[in-house]
């Protein structure tokens, strides 16, 4: 690790010395709230965010979340433009899905039942209901505990409208007969702002194993999707404000046996509740926070005509208070409780469940000549394995307006999952938590006209007692701690105004890793083990106003080459290469009136044939067209 840092150190000093004096800060004031869990500038924190605001969700009314994610410098997720109903595994700069923490409104979502450790399916969040995203790459274990080692994802829903009552709906069909339906009402008052909606989503799909026989004879696997939610922010006084939830979603598809193999029987029914509140009591120097969330998930699949259930359980309390010593410095301390829960009895422990209670404390020092500082950590109390850890150090500087450099070195765990712990396949009841070392270094500049900005940054992450299947002597197969991550990269972003008409986007993104196992004998073996990750990814957008009225989006994403395996018909693992791609989009919009548009999304329109995962579909060429109204 040694020799990366000062790699990536280098690296990063050369950047400095490219900044000019022409430069100064455009974006630096823009408030963001998953960095610290409290609102904050951006120039008054150096960790590495991307934000998706408002505008560009209301340019993507034809996709969904996995599709608007896979579109982000150093995000891939896997199976985003497979089929609608095919699972989606988010890979940010380059770790395995489990080693991101989704955040719905700030709290931490999981799946107790999954094989996935605990990741959360993004299938269960209709992008219709979110207002802004938030994405913060580099271990976050500090602030938000288990599972953020990569980072966190903040999926921001839609609150209040600017007046009593808001009508609002949006409705687009387009390609393999797919419907989308959405409609609620949103308001303020004095002491109540609430939003109210529901979603509709079904597509007669294709066929989600890819199709190589002549005869073209698969049948298609659609998806039917219901949702509901209900926000609501109360203030029954001046300084006291109560913000319960509720949020449910229905989720139904069928699927084939695996790659190139039909199943026309298959099914599956996904349903996830989750409700809960928010609360923040104001305070002469500073705010008192609680937040909680409740989690109830359900898995019932049809596989070959045999019925399986996976059902869990997830429960997050967060307390913490933020104080203001003065206008430069502020403490942030807090405790957490959180409780996973699996409904199974077939397991090694029946219905097992494990709980985790982890105190922290940041301390910030803000914009001090130019100069913020983040220094935190967090203590971890799990009721299986003990006791660890984690900590962080984030200074950044601002030099005279005109560029941004940060550092950040933090350390992250994992805690293993209740499938890894408890189930009949392979648990280990003695498993200890993956623990993480992560570097970012970087730079940002900004234009003296506010028109143009670039964002470098390069990382370092190491895992350490990695989980792994390993296969034993007398071929039985358990969860073991033998196993090292190694993972490095960098990512380069601009942004370029040209007038106020024409914007321009870009960013290149490389990421490598290697995985090292102990082998039976007690040898390392050493292998690439980034599936379905490119090496290297590059973007390019323009979005244009074309006339008052009639505006336009194109995209352009390139996918590196990718490895990926699986099994042949003598049950040998195997590797292929899936070969690089290019997805161009084309988004148009035009206002009818003041506070109604319709819309034509154009996706793939370069007709590219090619695999996300080995033996599996994606989406053609396919068109979405619909219509938005706000009253």
């Amino acid at each position: 690790m040694r020799k990366q840092f000062f790699s990536v150190l280098l690296c990063w000093l050369g950047l400095i010395v490219q900044a000019q004096d022409s430069l100064r800060s455009g974006q630096l004031n823009e408030i963001v709230v998953t960095a610290t869990k409290f609102p904050k500038s951006i120039g008054e924190t150096g960790k590495v965010l991307t934000v998706i605001d408002e505008s560009q969700i209301q340019k993507s009314l034809g996709k969904d979340i996995s599709q608007l994610l896979n579109e982000q410098a150093g995000v891939v997720v896997n199976g985003a433009n497979s089929n609608p109903g095919k699972d989606k595994a988010v890979y940010l700069q380059g770790a395995g899905s489990a080693y991101t923490l989704i955040l719905l409104d700030g709290v931490p979502l999981s799946d107790p039942s999954g094989i996935n450790g605990g990741a959360f399916d993004l299938r269960l969040l209709p992008l219709e209901q979110v207002e802004r995203i938030e994405i913060v790459k580099g271990s976050q274990s500090t602030l938000y505990g288990s599972d953020a080692i990569a980072g966190v994802i903040n999926i921001i829903t839609k609150k209040g409208g600017v007046k009593p009552i808001n009508v609002f709906g949006t409705m687009a069909y387009g390609s393999y007969n797919s419907f989308r339906g959405s409609g609620g009402m949103s308001g303020s008052t004095r002491k109540l702002d609430y939003n109210l909606a529901y979603n509709h989503f079904t597509s007669a799909g294709f066929s989600e194993a890819k199709d190589t026989t002549k005869s073209q004879h698969f049948k298609k696997n659609g998806v039917t999707q219901n949702s509901v939610q209900a926000n609501f922010s109360w203030r029954p006084v001046s300084k006291l404000t109560i913000n319960p939830f509720f949020r449910y979603n229905n989720f139904f598809s069928t699927f084939d046996n695996g790659p190139f193999s039909d199943a026309p029987n298959n099914s599956g029914r996904l349903s996830l509740l989750n409700a809960g509140t928010q609360a923040q009591l104001q305070l002469p120097k500073g705010k008192l926070n609680f937040w909680y969330g409740y989690e109830n998930s359900q898995r019932l699949y049809n596989y070959n005509s045999v019925k399986y259930n996976y059902h869990g359980k997830f429960e997050n309390a967060d307390a913490f208070l933020l104080h203001n010593f003065s206008r430069k410095a502020q403490l942030l301390g807090g405790v957490t409780f959180q409780q996973w829960k699996m409904f199974d009895t077939t397991t090694l422990k029946k219905n097992p469940d494990i709980s985790l209670v982890s105190p922290y404390l940041s301390f910030y020092v803000r914009n001090m000549s130019g100069f913020s500082l983040e220094v935190g950590g967090r203590q971890n109390l799990h009721s299986r394995y003990g006791n660890n850890f984690t900590w962080s150090f984030n200074p950044s500087y601002v030099m005279a307006q005109r560029a941004k450099l940060f550092f950040n070195y933090s350390t992250g765990f994992k805690a293993p999952s209740l499938n890894q712990l408890y189930s009949q396949y392979g648990a280990n009841p003695n498993l200890k938590p993956e623990t993480s070392q992560s570097i970012e270094v970087g730079t940002e500049l900004f234009s003296a006209t506010n028109k143009f900005n670039v964002r470098a940054v390069a990382f370092v992450r190491n895992i350490n007692q990695a989980i792994f299947y390993q296969v034993q002597p007398n071929y039985t197969y358990n969860y073991v701690n033998l196993a090292r991550q190694r993972d490095h990269g960098w990512e380069l972003e601009s942004t370029l105004q040209v007038n106020p008409k024409v914007t321009l986007k870009g960013f290149y993104a490389f990421v490598a890793g290697q995985f090292t196992t102990k082998t039976s004998a007690g040898s390392d073996t050493t292998y690439n083990n980034l599936l379905r990750r490119p090496k290297n990814s590059f973007g390019v957008s323009i979005n244009c106003l074309l006339t008052e009225k009639l505006s336009a989006s194109v995209q352009l994403k390139t996918f590196g080459d990718r490895l990926d395996q699986y099994y042949d018909s003598n049950f040998n693992l195997k590797t292929i290469t899936l070969q690089a791609y290019q997805l161009l989009d084309i988004y148009l919009e035009y206002q009818l009136i003041k506070k109604t548009k319709i819309f034509l999304d154009l996706r793939n329109v370069l007709n590219q044939n090619y695999m996300e995962v080995y033996g599996y579909s994606t989406l053609p060429f396919n068109i979405q067209a619909g219509i938005n109204a706000r009253w």
